[in-house]
């Protein structure tokens, strides 16, 4: 699957600072571990990172100034309405809004463990009106409609999360142990790291 062209770019502008700041906190997170004698569960430990990682990479994304800029938007459904359902526009800036916060709805309620779908909701909420109001400050626009978009995918990443919790209560037992969560872990690990080879070597081919 090949990624908007700006991921690429955001991955390529900031994959320095980011390379430094995971290997810090993986210091300091298994020297807390070591210190304190706390157990390591990898697979805990590792999506932790990821979500991280995603916060980081999400809020530079939304504050790039050099992303295009339209003017003020208050009026809920107006810039959504404005684009053709079948082209590029649509799915960049309307299902694009909706994917970006789903893994944000989906890590909130993994966190919370909400019975209810009203804490992710706001917080999803929270966290969007608050990119939207800095947005006027630093280039960009407020734009209520991303708002409903990305609260929306929060809307989806809680709904995964129930989804994906009602399938591990039906497994048996040992596909819900630690040991089959990390060599899931694992799994993932190397295929992400194939891609990634792959993508850095059309990079610098």
């Amino acid at each position: 699957m090949r990624l908007p062209s700006e991921f690429y770019t955001l991955v390529n502008n900031i994959w320095p600072i980011l390379l430094i700041f995971i290997v810090s906190l993986i210091a300091i997170r298994i020297s807390c571990i070591i210190e304190r004698k706390e157990k390591f569960i990898f697979y805990k430990e590792f999506f932790s990172l990821v979500f991280i990682v995603y916060i980081l990479l999400l809020f530079e994304l939304v504050t790039n100034n050099d992303v295009q800029s339209y003017s003020n938007n208050f009026i809920p459904f107006r810039e959504i309405l404005r684009y053709d359902i079948t082209s590029g526009y649509f799915i960049w800036n309307v299902v694009g809004n909706i994917l970006i916060f789903l893994p944000y709805g989906f890590a909130v309620s993994l966190y919370v463990k909400p019975k209810k779908i009203n804490k992710p909701l706001l917080i999803t909420f929270i966290t969007s009106l608050t990119i939207e109001c800095v947005q006027m400050f630093i280039g960009r626009s407020f734009d209520i409609d991303d708002i409903i978009l990305n609260v929306i995918g929060g809307v989806f990443g809680y709904l995964l999360y129930k989804f994906l919790g009602s399938i591990r209560d039906h497994l048996p037992s040992v596909l819900r142990s630690e040991m089959c969560y990390n060599i899931v872990t694992i799994i993932l690990i190397i295929i992400f790291g194939i891609y990634l080879y792959q993508y850095w070597g059309v990079i610098f081919s």
